[in-house]
């Protein structure tokens, strides 16, 4: 993508979420990054892809933490994760291959350009991660969002959680997990805002088959 394009991105951005929404998505992110742990190990190799501020890859607790976007977020991000500006489907060429025990992505298969960009996206973390690693993904689900998925600029590709995990298959990944219905679908929904009532919500899943627009997928990089 073309360094225009780039500074399309930090306008969109700037303009949807404020100062104060940035501090809520602060505080909900570190505790739906708790909830993550279960499937990051404390000593692994950690890469947030497309990772905005970096709300997941700075909650982590990992060995090491890197962080990758076409915009240059390093300021955002602290000096203790590495930072590589590039665009995420030439991934492998940007940072180590099977190097990371966890490849993580949030939010951003939806802005890829087609359906093949988002195997080819999914393949570039499978190719990242060690045999035997996980890709996480969290991703708005249009089944449960509806024509809501469209009032963002920057939405072109359309998931539910059965083309995510077909997707993820196509890319060479083992599904391990799928939770369809998990958080809301953006921060401007109805997901309290305090850290105790985000902590509240992820110990209920029956208040995600009401709130959850969104859905986790878990899969792993066969050894």
């Amino acid at each position: 993508m073309t360094e225009a394009r780039g500074s399309d991105l930090d306008r969109v951005y700037a303009h949807r979420f404020g100062r104060r929404e940035a501090a809520a998505k602060d505080a909900m992110w570190a505790e739906v990054v708790h909830y993550l742990a279960r499937w990051i190990p404390a000593n692994s190799a950690v890469i947030d892809i497309a990772c905005d501020e970096g709300y997941f890859i700075r909650h982590v607790a990992a060995n090491e933490r890197w962080a990758t976007d076409l915009r240059d977020v390093r300021a955002a991000l602290g000096d203790d994760i590495r930072f590589v500006q590039a665009d995420g489907r030439v991934l492998s060429t940007a940072v180590p291959a099977d190097h990371f025990d966890v490849a993580f992505m949030s939010n951003y298969l939806e802005h890829l350009a087609t359906p093949d960009d988002v195997i080819r996206q999914l393949r570039e973390a499978r190719n990242v991660v060690k045999p035997g690693g996980r890709v996480i993904v969290l991703q708005p689900n249009i089944r449960y969002v509806g024509a809501a998925y469209w009032d963002f600029i920057d939405h072109r590709v359309a998931l539910t959680e059965r083309s995510l995990a077909e997707a993820a298959t196509t890319a060479g990944l083992t599904v391990e997990h799928v939770i369809p219905r998990f958080l809301p679908y953006t921060t401007k929904s109805r997901l309290p805002q305090r850290s105790s009532l985000v902590r509240w919500y992820l110990r209920f899943p029956l208040a995600w088959r009401i709130l959850g627009k969104q859905t986790l997928l878990v899969a792993r990089r066969e050894r």
